[in-house]
């Protein structure tokens, strides 16, 4: 089991990691019978309660029960919504959201937004949270969270439609604390989060992460954990689901894909993870990330460099 020292530095170095872009879509309550959804917009999204209760519906789950304070992310687009009645099947409501007032026996108060990963490395990192985190107001390691809900309330407009810019802002911080949560979990089972989590890989991933580029062939990573080579490839798969070389390439592509994305040229980039060939790297680049390098660096520098949410 992880040494609190352990569970910290991760925290850290995944907080540190995460690029986070959040924006609020709605603010205020509902009543009487109502659904709510963000799916089908492409985005991660979130959904926080400030008061009242009500049904997390998503597709091939059992309905999750939210109360106040409770908040659930959706760290990938899946089909879900949420309502008033433990079935799905209810009748659909005819209401929509109002601005928050009082709370009344048949109202929700709901905070609900979306966010995208900026930054390639941010995408690698939640690659391996589940789709489904849950905020419980009454889950000890979380309790500061409730501060947050309460400055959501406090600053809330009268606009469902119109957020505060701070209600983003907020929410963002929530999904760290959504971060440490998911770091101190024992169910995750693949990928980066999973190898970080396992002592005996810890100074790998965090020289991998710092010198990309070294020669890091199986043999060399399997040195630096002191394993054999049969002994560490084992080891590897069984925690990241995939082969050393696998990682190492998506590791590397993803990072090249950040530096491109923070305007390095596409020879910096392919130098720092350790090609000096522009056509081998071009082919790596396009295998992981679906396009050649130069398109990419031409199309995030075509963007706003602070594009907002729809």
């Amino acid at each position: 089991m992880d040494s609190p020292a352990d569970t910290d530095r991760l925290v850290h170095w995944l907080i540190d990691s995460i690029e986070l872009e959040a924006a609020a879509f709605h603010v205020g309550q509902y009543c009487g019978r109502w659904r709510a959804s963000t799916a089908g917009r492409g985005l991660g999204s979130f959904h926080l309660v400030l008061h009242g209760s009500c049904w997390l519906h998503v597709e091939g789950r059992a309905p999750l029960e939210l109360g106040p304070r409770d908040g659930v992310f959706l760290l990938r687009d899946i089909p879900h919504f949420l309502g008033p009645d433990p079935d799905p099947r209810a009748p659909l409501p005819a209401g929509g959201m109002q601005p928050l007032g009082t709370p009344g026996a048949d109202t929700t108060g709901i905070a609900c937004g979306f966010f995208q990963y900026r930054g390639a490395l941010s995408t690698l990192i939640v690659d391996s949270f589940p789709d489904v985190v849950e905020l419980r107001a009454e889950d000890a390691s979380i309790r500061a969270a409730g501060t947050v809900f309460d400055l959501m309330l406090a600053e809330a407009g009268a606009d469902p439609d119109l957020p505060p810019p701070l209600i983003s802002r907020l929410a963002e911080l929530l999904f760290f604390y959504v971060t440490r949560h998911v770091a101190r979990q024992h169910d995750v089972v693949s990928g980066l989060m999973a190898l970080a989590r396992r002592p005996e890989f810890t100074a790998l991933l965090e020289k991998m992460m710092a010198d990309p580029g070294h020669d890091w062939s199986t043999e060399n990573m399997a040195r630096t954990v002191h394993m054999s080579r049969s002994s560490f490839y084992k080891h590897f798969v069984d925690a990241s689901g995939q082969p050393p070389a696998q990682f190492l390439l998506l590791l590397r592509m993803k990072i090249a894909a950040q530096r491109l994305n923070h305007g390095e040229t596409i020879e910096r980039a392919a130098e720092h993870v350790g090609y000096r060939s522009h056509a081998a790297f071009s082919r790596a680049f396009q295998k992981v990330i679906g396009e050649p390098p130069g398109a990419f660096r031409r199309q995030r520098r075509s963007l706003d460099p602070a594009p907002q949410l729809n």
